[in-house]
């Protein structure tokens, strides 16, 4: 993109309003805090819409997702779904593709077209499981810009204009949200040089765990990382991130704010516990 320089006369207080936003870290000068205001005030550069797998049979949840989808879940009377909706809604992302599949008619049943809670609601039906990347194919038409991509059974309330904004500053085809946990193991483990990810490892053995952080499930991708799934049924973090990483072309967002990853019971347990809600 490219940019030019321009000549602004500006009240002294609101330059020092401007310049107490300047940390180093967020915003780097006045110049990249004007650009960032200018595009909110414009409504340009602005995250619109999320995807969301909710297909996942939740085996470890069993025998409580035998009857409802791992993202139907409760906790503190609502589902998962809906208080991962209520995030997207609070950050303005209200174009939301659901992919479904096992019992996938509650969800939409529950849910519908969104217009009850104030967002749109399209659906992508996987008639067989496609696993984490196969069926971002089946939602390629409506997935046209960047977008987030969340997994069904994640809680989280976190800073989602922030993560975009440093998104698009990194110029990468993907930025992963990352936290450090003590059990990284479990999850795709995380080797950060600067912004970049230069290692992805997913799940790997205990002992081979090289860091505690790790990839939260949750991303922000342009929507040609759809050319780079494999068909079939593939694996977002086998197939395509790990391929980014050894490229160069994968960023790692570190975050501070709530996130819960609801797979077995004891994860379940501590959601229920911890969950402060979206305020």
């Amino acid at each position: 993109m490219v940019k030019e320089r321009i000549s602004l006369t500006l009240e002294k207080d609101l330059i020092n309003s401007v310049d107490t936003l300047v940390d180093g870290v967020k915003f780097r000068s006045r110049s990249h805090v004007m650009e960032f205001l200018l595009n909110k005030g414009l409504g340009k550069g602005k995250l619109r819409k999320a995807y969301i797998l909710a297909g996942g049979k939740g085996m470890k949840l069993r025998p409580i997702t035998y009857e409802i989808p791992s993202a139907m879940v409760p906790i503190k009377g609502k589902p998962i779904l809906e208080h991962q909706i209520e995030v997207l809604r609070k950050n303005d992302i209200r174009e939301i593709i659901i992919a479904i599949g096992h019992l996938g008619e509650k969800i939409k049943e529950y849910f519908g077209s969104g217009n009850g809670m104030g967002v749109d609601i399209k659906y992508i039906e996987e008639e067989k499981p496609l696993g984490t990347a196969g069926g971002l194919k089946l939602a390629r038409p409506l997935l046209n810009e960047t977008f987030l991509m969340i997994y069904g059974d994640n809680l989280f309330n976190f800073d989602l204009e922030d993560f975009y904004a440093f998104h698009l500053e990194n110029k990468s085809t993907a930025t992963i949200a990352l936290t450090t946990v003590d059990d990284p193991w479990n999850y795709g483990v995380i080797s950060l040089k600067g912004n970049k990810i230069v290692k992805f490892s997913e799940k790997p053995k205990k002992a081979k765990a090289e860091t505690n952080l790790i990839s939260t499930g949750i991303y922000l991708l342009e929507p040609g990382i759809i050319d780079l799934v494999p068909k079939g049924p593939a694996s977002i973090e086998k197939d395509v991130f790990m391929k980014l990483a050894d490229q160069g072309n994968l960023c790692g967002y570190s975050f501070s704010g709530q996130w819960f990853d609801i797979y077995t019971p004891d994860k379940y347990e501590k959601a229920i516990k911890g969950w402060q809600g979206i305020s």
